[in-house]
């Protein structure tokens, strides 16, 4: 397991190496000056372009550049804004909570929603209701997600006007930011409306976690049905049946934790089709995330915001589902043997 670890590791770091690279030459392949690509700063003169180029390195060789680079980023120097001339690490982490909070929130939703229901479809797979789940599941993995998310805003927001179509809180609450997360500020604030806003706020969470939640739910109700399907077919179980279990006992006792295994990989591939789907989800709901703050940095031509977005993004992902095959091998015995 040790030597698992460290070439797990080893694989971490050599990927992380690789994409600090390929941010690095995105100073030089995005349009523009590169000395303005890396720094953020539009107006520079002559007097400040000397001090500059002699502190970012960039009259020496490309290595060199790199090793700076990459020390300013371990520094937190990651250059400012070209919109809002302000740090662009310190605008990261005011907008990195909400992406979090909403993800977290739409994977337990998709895993407490579709692993029971995959179980229930593989039960019985040639009966009405299983194949109902499963075609209900064929049908939400085709679903474009903006046209399901605008069909979710017309039917609850402006028809019946149960619930708001878009942003985190109202205007009529005022919570102080202590964590980034709404839920967990809101609670520690010692406002006088801390019921209410967490009401709002929760009203507020609906609609994107349930269009965010709908592709990993498929997804996940399809994977554990044809896990459990492929368990059922083992011998164990049908020595399990034979010595007189019935069928709930054979499905707690050794079916789900066989077929349960797999879902943990699974759900660090969820979280990175999540924070895929998130930028369109915040785009459409209104959402103060990253995803949101990427594309409208797209859409400016903010380049070191896209430098800076596409290096916090992608080592998060990265690091989760390496985390995730971590787990799954320490809990799966046949995966440590291996």
């Amino acid at each position: 397991m040790i030597i698992f670890l460290l070439r797990r590791l080893f694989l971490l770091g050599t990927v992380l190496l690789g994409l600090s690279i390929f941010a690095f030459s995105l100073g030089y392949l995005f349009p523009g000056d590169p000395l303005q690509n890396f720094t953020g700063l539009r107006y520079i003169d002559s007097a400040q372009r000397e001090q500059l180029i002699q502190a970012y390195q960039l009259d020496q060789s490309y290595t060199t550049q790199y090793v700076a680079f990459l020390t300013r980023v371990l520094q937190g120097d990651w250059g400012l804004s070209f919109s809002s001339q302000q740090p662009l690490l310190n605008e990261i982490w005011q907008v990195l909570p909400a992406t979090l909070e909403l993800t977290t929130y739409a994977l337990l939703l998709s895993f407490f929603i579709g692993v029971p229901l995959g179980i229930l479809a593989a039960m019985k797979p040639n009966h009405l209701f299983c194949k109902s789940i499963s075609g209900m599941a064929l049908v939400g993995y085709s679903l474009p997600i903006f046209w399901w998310a605008l069909l979710l805003i017309m039917l609850f927001s402006v028809t019946l006007g149960w619930l708001p179509s878009g942003g985190r809180l109202g205007v009529l609450y005022e919570i102080p930011t202590l964590t980034g997360f709404m839920l967990v500020d809101i609670l520690l604030s010692n406002t006088h409306y801390q019921d209410a806003a967490l009401m709002d706020a929760f009203r507020h969470l609906i609609l994107p976690t349930l269009v965010l939640a709908t592709y990993p739910t498929t997804v996940m109700i399809r994977f554990v049905r044809d896990a459990m399907l492929d368990v059922w077919e083992q011998n164990y179980i049908k020595t399990a049946k034979a010595k007189g279990l019935n069928r709930l006992q054979v499905l707690y006792r050794h079916g789900l934790r066989n077929a349960l295994l797999p879902v943990i990989r699974q759900i660090g591939l969820q979280f990175s089709t999540l924070i895929t789907l998130a930028m369109l989800t915040e785009v459409i709901f209104s959402w103060p995330g990253i995803g949101r703050w990427l594309i409208d940095s797209i859409y400016q031509r903010n380049f070191p915001a896209i430098q800076a977005g596409l290096m916090i993004i992608s080592t998060l992902v990265i690091t989760i589902n390496m985390l995730t095959e971590i787990m799954h091998t320490f809990f799966n015995p046949l995966a440590r043997k291996y």
